[in-house]
């Protein structure tokens, strides 16, 4: 492969990457299952806060459908993917992303940071890990006082935990 061909396949790759982000969220907000099975490799695991929820594709449809069925609307809204290649075949990628959901009676907003690895498979690129990391999340009628104090993670019936990116002071 020539160098020219080598870099246009880099960024078809990176295309492919931001593609496959943007279904995730959309196949969320869809409940598409089968769409979201398909975006992870048949051994993908996921995690919240660093802490793993699903191994395994099946698993991980399962664990969706089931947070799912707690929430109403939602609307996943990426804004960036940082990725970085390990190789021709694997890449990591850091995407962030502000959340809207209905949850436990309330409308929630949010930001989290998708901590992701990809493997590119027969079918194409796929997520192999990814791990949802939390920067505030509240009611609407609580972002504003969330986003100044040390705990902005405020998820319906939890007590206020602190970001999985507290600022330094």
């Amino acid at each position: 492969m020539s160098d020219l061909e080598r870099r246009i396949r880099r960024l078809e790759d990176r295309a492919a990457l931001d593609d496959l982000n943007v279904r995730y969220f959309l196949a969320c907000d869809n409940d598409d299952y089968a769409g979201i099975g398909d975006i992870f490799s048949p051994d993908a695991c996921f995690a919240a806060s660093g802490v793993q929820t699903a191994s395994g594709r099946d698993a991980i449809v399962e664990f969706i459908r089931t947070s799912r069925g707690h929430m109403g609307l939602t609307v996943h809204t990426p804004h960036y993917a940082l990725l970085t290649f390990t190789d021709e075949d694997r890449a990591e990628g850091l995407v962030g992303a502000h959340l809207e959901l209905a949850l436990g009676g309330q409308s929630l907003f949010g930001a989290v940071r998708y901590q992701d690895q990809y493997h590119r498979t027969a079918e194409g690129w796929r997520i192999a890990s990814r791990d949802m990391r939390t920067i505030h999340i509240a009611p609407w009628s609580e972002v504003g006082q969330s986003l100044l104090s040390d705990a902005p993670v405020r998820w319906p019936g939890t007590a206020p935990m602190p970001s999985d990116y507290s600022r330094l002071r």
